[in-house]
């Protein structure tokens, strides 16, 4: 069968690998066609566009590359219907998914929505267009099936990908410390601490300075590390050039099963934390105007997925005016303090215990290949 995938961020790009792998296993012959990224591509699919050249963060950046962003949508729509698929599976990026989604309704493929828009943060009105649009909504965090189920839609919960993806790495691909702090040149005897800005150039460049300078009295009893994006290496060069802080590139897993503390912008990195049993402090800042638009309209108390999944603060958020070196420094001194650790990891086993799943992605690609097959009887 011809399958065409939309992935428009990093995080997509890792479900959509592992999305794309099981569909083999249960498709031999399936030819895959596919926004994403390297990891997709290292899958064998068709790559049309990467997410980096076409990925933007907060709602000023939205509206200042708008053009850019229809001129894409309108090009996916004609690559589509001159594709053909037997399906047409998104992957998160809501904006652009469910405009494709609505674009496609008449079609005969049937639309699979792999990590649900999140509605229940805001734009609830996407609800009634999901239960219009989508044949098949698969979700990932424990609370959004019941959310989803109140409000008229089916959906499929079957455990967070992620999770399975991260216990995966650490039997099979994880590297010893020992290993780690060779290859890298760290010092030996010191723990790490790691920093983890952002895989977007204006999330590194309003929030890796910051980091740096809340981590600098850490120094001469810590091994600094930054998570890089490789794609970006002249940034961090120009951010980190007065420091001592190690650049690691294209290795985020790695650094966080070897590391002792987090500094992590938010997002999906959170909960990659979390799982890898990282005490954190997380961190978000984006220009005013996407921030005043956010905290008008977005409806949470917690901004952090590992927040959101327990319904209380298991790690302190910074955001926006809360960001300041003082205010992280302080949050990095509390990591001293033996008991408030446990209690952050002891949450951590609890957020585990939510998320548990087994053989996620392939359970997925089964369920989504027993669906497309339906609709072509």
């Amino acid at each position: 069968m011809k399958y065409y995938i939309i992935a428009g961020e990093a995080s997509g790009d890792l479900y959509g690998s592992n999305l794309v792998r099981e569909l083999k296993n249960n498709d031999p012959k399936a030819v895959i066609r596919a926004w994403g990224g390297d990891l997709m591509q290292a899958q064998g699919v068709d790559l049309v566009k990467h997410y980096k050249d076409h990925n933007y963060m907060g709602f000023l950046e939205v509206v200042e590359n708008l053009g850019t962003i229809l001129k894409n949508i309108s090009f996916c729509k004609q690559d589509i219907k001159e594709f053909q698929p037997d399906a047409l599976i998104l992957i998160d990026f809501p904006g652009f998914n469910m405009r494709i989604a609505k674009y496609f309704d008449q079609y005969s493929f049937p639309v699979l929505y792999y990590i649900a828009p999140q509605v229940w943060a805001w734009k609830e009105n996407r609800v009634e267009a999901i239960k219009k649009y989508v044949d098949r909504l698969y979700v990932i965090l424990p609370f959004e099936k019941e959310f989803f189920k109140k409000h008229g839609v089916e959906s499929n919960y079957m455990g967070h990908p992620l999770l399975e993806h991260i216990l995966n790495f650490k039997k099979k691909l994880s590297v010893s410390k020992k290993e780690f702090i060779e290859t890298h040149s760290l010092e030996v005897g010191k723990p790490i601490i790691s920093l983890i800005p952002g895989s977007r150039k204006q999330e590194i460049e309003k929030k890796l300075p910051v980091m740096l300078k809340a981590v600098s009295r850490y120094y001469k009893d810590f091994n600094i590390v930054i998570a890089g994006m490789k794609n970006l290496k002249d940034l961090y060069g120009e951010i980190s050039f007065n420091s001592k802080a190690k650049v690691i590139y294209n290795d985020t897993y790695n650094i966080l099963n070897n590391s002792n503390r987090a500094l992590v912008t938010s997002g999906t990195a959170t909960l990659e934390t979390a799982f890898f049993n990282v005490p954190q402090v997380v961190v978000y800042k984006t220009s005013w105007v996407s921030y005043l638009i956010a905290k008008t309209l977005v409806k949470i108390k917690y901004i952090s997925l590992v927040n959101l999944i327990m319904n209380k603060e298991v790690v302190k958020e910074l955001i926006q005016n809360d960001l300041s070196v003082l205010n992280l420094t302080n949050e990095l001194i509390k990591f001293d303090d033996s008991l408030a650790l446990n209690k952050m990891q002891e949450d951590y086993q609890l957020l585990i215990a939510k998320c548990q799943g087994d053989n996620v992605s392939k359970n997925i690609a089964t369920d989504m290949f027993k669906t497309i097959d339906s609709f072509q009887k």
